[in-house]
């Protein structure tokens, strides 16, 4: 604040700099749509590791192509994913157990539940007290029978609304596990009770995995997601002719342009070989509503050993171990990187389900189809780095996938960073802030070689003066500010010229 002198002498003041740093964000936190075991039901949850997925969603599961999908992607290299799950609502239910009078219910749907037990007892802090009952849940020890395993233990819990331990509040704020469901008894009494009648039900359908924007639920749930940068959702079942419903991925799509995030989709299980990706009625041409650059698509499916048969190899559509490699490749490179190429390793993949050839690879990669290939010595990798948009006929400036990821990633950095300029003093001032701001963002990102040029000149620019913001703007309370840069494009043909030198006589 400016400083009132009143005594002669010298003041201190301080001034801002208007320098307000902006941080790029994650480019690789992946959403995952699908069935699991246990967990929360449409509701956006994040995880960091294997382990979060198995504390919190049960981990592998036979009937579940997510799980796969989610175990596939950080064994590939992925760290952070949004999990969420859906059920069959008509027939998924949530085990229920009653104990001392005490009504309980688990805290999510399916059989998970069905091996637990609640015990009360009443060793409180004040055993005159009636009213006060210590909750357990515990689970059978295979290990001892006699001593089972405490899963979640609430000690001191009471049964009077008006104290701070009242069950319903403690549970409902503390408990990942169960809810009450009822009023308490006002005197619970000590015992036993195991949960039962948890049900899966069955798959749920396409809709349910779309689910409504109003309520928020399915696709839409990820509304309640901060930031997501791509977007898979395996097919509902593991049967072997499930597809994810076109109708489903268009609307999917949809919703990752306006989050800013890729699509991932898998290639039909009718795809066998190149000449069902070529076919002009079920091939990539039949895919037509999912041509865009916020799309891409990998072909073959791969082979990997099911831990829960096993070991024995099984096929699983590709979408999960991708999503890792982008991961692994912009932290190692940048997003600027194209996540393909001999590093691009499909970790704990055996087989592919079809090997292609040069030759087909070069059918395929002028579709905008990305192949997945196997090489003596590097093994299985990912070959190719276009978007659906990047088919040879269209000619669209988003034609590689890098180039699109990176402009999505400046997008959503520079929307997230420059929030400070609303309401402030339309004017040069402002616009020499912002100038600033963007500019040290920008050549942050060249000195990291994420453009192209050996100058920033040459690399990109910032524009937000007054010929990019006129009188009539500021009188609208607009601020224009135009960015612009010159991408690095993947080199996707190298071609090596060879020439016979006929004999030369030195002069």
């Amino acid at each position: 604040m400016p400083t009132t002198p009143t005594y002669p002498g010298v003041y201190i003041e301080e001034i801002p700099s208007g320098v307000r740093t902006i941080t790029g964000v994650a480019t690789s936190i992946t959403a995952f749509i699908g069935r699991s075991r246990k967990g929360l039901v449409d509701t956006p949850v994040r995880i960091q590791s294997l382990g979060d997925f198995e504390r919190q969603f049960g981990g592998l599961w036979i009937e579940s192509a997510m799980s796969y999908a989610v175990q596939q992607y950080f064994l590939n290299g992925g760290t952070d994913a949004i999990i969420v799950r859906v059920v069959h609502k008509t027939n998924a239910t949530k085990a229920t157990a009653t104990v001392g009078g005490l009504n309980l219910q688990a805290a999510s749907e399916g059989d998970w539940c069905n091996s637990l037990k609640a015990v009360i007892d009443k060793n409180t802090k004040n055993p005159s007290d009636s009213k006060l009952f210590n909750l357990t849940i515990v689970q059978d020890n295979p290990a001892d029978p006699e001593v089972p395993i405490t899963l979640e233990s609430f000690r001191n819990l009471s049964t009077d609304r008006n104290t701070s331990r009242y069950v319903k509040k403690v549970l409902e704020q503390e408990s990942s596990l169960v809810d009450v469901t009822a009023n308490p008894p006002e005197i619970p009494q000590a015992g036993e009770g195991p949960f039962a009648s948890g049900q899966n039900g069955d798959a749920p359908t396409y809709a349910e995995f779309l689910g409504s924007q109003g309520e928020q639920t399915g696709l839409y749930a990820l509304e309640k997601a901060d930031l997501f940068n791509l977007l898979c959702i395996p097919p509902a079942t593991r049967e072997p002719n499930d597809d994810v419903d076109l109708g489903l991925l268009a609307n999917a799509l949809k919703y990752c342009k306006k989050r800013r995030a890729m699509l991932v989709i898998d290639p039909p299980t009718s795809w066998k070989k190149t000449a069902d990706v070529t076919n002009q009625s079920s091939g990539v041409d039949s895919l037509s509503e999912l041509r865009d650059e916020n799309a891409v698509i990998y072909f073959p499916r791969i082979r990997m050993a099911d831990p829960l048969k096993e070991n024995r190899l099984e096929e699983f559509p590709p979408c999960g171990v991708v999503a890792g490699i982008y991961a692994r490749t912009d932290a190692n490179r940048g997003v600027w990187k194209a996540p393909a190429g001999i590093e691009a390793t499909l970790s704990g993949v055996r087989q592919l389900s079809y090997k292609l050839t040069d030759g087909e690879n070069g059918q395929l990669n002028p579709l905008g189809v990305n192949c997945l290939r196997s090489f003596p010595v590097y093994g299985n990798v990912v070959w190719g780095a276009r978007t659906m948009k990047g088919a040879d006929v269209l000619a669209s400036e988003w034609k590689y996938l890098p180039v699109r990821r990176l402009t999505l990633f400046l997008q959503e950095s520079l929307y997230r960073g420059t929030q400070w300029v609303v309401f402030e003093p339309n004017d040069e001032p402002l616009w020499a802030q912002i100038r600033l701001n963007i500019g040290a963002f920008m050549n942050n990102l060249f000195r990291q070689g994420a453009f192209q040029g050996k100058s920033p000149k040459e690399a990109y620019f910032v524009k937000c003066d007054s010929e990019t913001t006129t009188q009539n703007d500021i009188n609208l309370g607009i601020v224009n500010i135009v960015v612009g840069f010159a991408p690095l494009k993947p080199a996707e043909f190298v071609i090596i010229k060879f020439q016979q030198m006929t004999g030369q006589i030195a002069v």
